[in-house]
C-alpha cells in the first residue's frame, strides 16, 4: 500500500477547476441511455462512443478522472490505444466502478444493498493492473414510509467500507458514494437528516476498518427536496442546507467531496455547484462526479451518426467547462449559450 501516491492520487482529482466524468454506466444503463437517441446497444457502438468522450482534444483541462465500467476499461480505441492510455495522454486519471449493483435487501421491503464483494480483492488488482488508479461503489439509500431503515444503513455502511479498505489494499483509491436518492415527496429537512445520519454511520465504519481518509474522496448526494415535494427551493438553499449536513458528519481529513448529479439537470447540477462553492473556503474541495449532467449533451449532438463526432465533443468541452467554472464559483446562467 503506497499511501503517498493514492492520497496525491485523492488530491490531483479534486484539483482545483476540475471534477470527475462518471462514464460508468453498466450495460442495461448504457443501453437505455443510447436508446433514447436511436442507437443499438453493442460493443462497437459503446466502444465508439466512449471514444468520442475520451478522444476530446483539451479535456484534461476541466476533467480530472474518468469512471469507466468493466467493459470500457478492457475496450481500446480505433487506433489499438487501450483507454486507460487514452486517458493518461490527455492528462486524465483513469478509475473503476466495482459494484455489482443492487439487489433486494431480504427482510426489509423496498430497501436495497450493493453487491460485489465477493472477488473484490482479486478483481482490484487486475484493475490496477490494467491501469486503473482509483474506484467507485455506490449505496443507494430510499426516503418513504419507515425508510430508511437503521439495518439498512448499516448494511450498507459496512459493504462501503469493506470495499473501501481492499481498494486501498490494491493501491486504489476509494470513491465512497452513500447516495440518498431524491425520488419521492420528502422535504428538505427530512433529506438533510437521513443524509447525516447515512454519513455518520459510514465515517464510523470507515474507521473501524482503518481505511485511511486522506486517501479516500466522498461522492454524495445534494440535500435536496424530493422531486415530488412542492415545496421546491432555490440554489441557496439547497447550497446552505448541503454544507451544513456535510460540517456535521464528513471529517476534515478528506480531501475533497465529488458530487453526483443524481436526476438534476445539466444547468441544476451546475448551478448548484457554483452556489456551494460561493459559500468560501470549507475543509474539503468542493467537486463534481457527473454522469448524465455532462454526457447528455454529447448523446444529443452525437446521435449516433460519426459525421457529429466533432459537435459532440464540442458539447462535452463546453459542459465540462461549466462545471469547472463552478468548481471556483463563477458560473453564471449566461454562459450556458457561449460555445468553447
Amino acid at each position: 500500500m503506497n499511501l503517498d501516491a493514492m492520497t496525491q492520487t485523492a488530491r490531483a482529482l479534486v484539483a482545483p477547476g476540475k471534477g470527475i466524468l462518471a462514464a460508468d454506466e453498466s450495460a442495461p444503463t448504457i443501453a437505455k441511455r443510447l436508446a433514447g437517441i436511436g442507437v443499438e446497444s453493442t460493443e462497437q457502438t459503446r466502444r465508439a462512443y466512449r471514444e468520442i468522450l475520451f478522444t476530446t482534444a483539451g479535456i484534461g483541462d476541466a476533467i480530472s478522472g474518468v469512471i469507466l465500467f468493466d467493459e470500457t476499461l478492457r475496450q481500446k480505441a480505433a487506433d489499438g490505444t487501450p483507454f486507460a492510455e487514452v486517458l493518461r495522454r490527455q492528462g486524465v486519471i483513469p478509475g473503476i466502478k466495482v459494484d455489482g449493483g443492487t439487489k433486494p435487501l431480504a427482510g426489509f421491503p423496498d430497501e436495497v444493498i450493493t453487491e460485489g464483494l465477493d472477488g473484490l480483492r482479486d478483481r482490484l488488482t487486475e484493475y490496477a493492473a490494467l491501469g486503473a488508479r482509483f474506484a467507485k461503489w455506490r449505496a443507494v439509500i430510499r426516503i418513504g414510509d419507515g425508510r430508511p431503515t437503521t439495518p439498512c444503513i448499516e448494511a450498507h455502511a459496512h459493504a462501503l467500507a469493506r470495499y473501501a479498505a481492499l481498494a486501498q489494499e490494491a493501491g486504489l483509491v476509494p470513491i465512497v458514494e452513500p447516495e440518498v436518492l431524491m425520488d419521492g415527496s420528502h422535504d428538505l429537512a427530512r433529506c438533510a437528516e437521513v443524509t447525516v445520519t447515512t454519513l455518520r454511520a459510514v465515517y464510523a465504519e470507515l474507521a473501524r476498518h482503518r481505511v485511511v481518509l486522506e486517501a479516500t474522496l466522498l461522492k454524495p448526494n445534494m440535500v435536496l427536496p424530493g422531486k415530488d415535494c412542492p415545496d421546491q427551493v432555490s440554489d441557496d438553499v439547497i447550497a446552505d442546507a448541503t454544507i451544513a449536513v456535510l460540517r456535521q458528519a464528513v471529517p476534515a481529513a478528506v480531501p475533497g467531496i465529488v458530487f453526483l448529479s443524481g436526476g438534476q439537470t445539466d444547468e441544476q447540477a451546475t448551478s448548484r455547484l457554483d452556489a456551494l462553492n460561493r459559500r468560501g473556503p470549507q475543509p474539503w474541495e468542493l467537486s463534481f462526479s457527473f454522469g448524465r449532467a455532462l454526457q447528455a449533451p454529447v448523446l444529443k449532438a452525437w446521435a449516433g451518426d460519426d459525421g457529429n463526432r466533432a459537435a459532440a465533443q464540442a458539447a462535452l468541452l463546453h459542459r465540462a467547462h461549466l462545471n469547472g467554472a463552478a468548481r471556483h464559483g463563477t458560473y453564471t446562467a449566461d454562459m450556458e449559450g457561449v460555445t468553447v
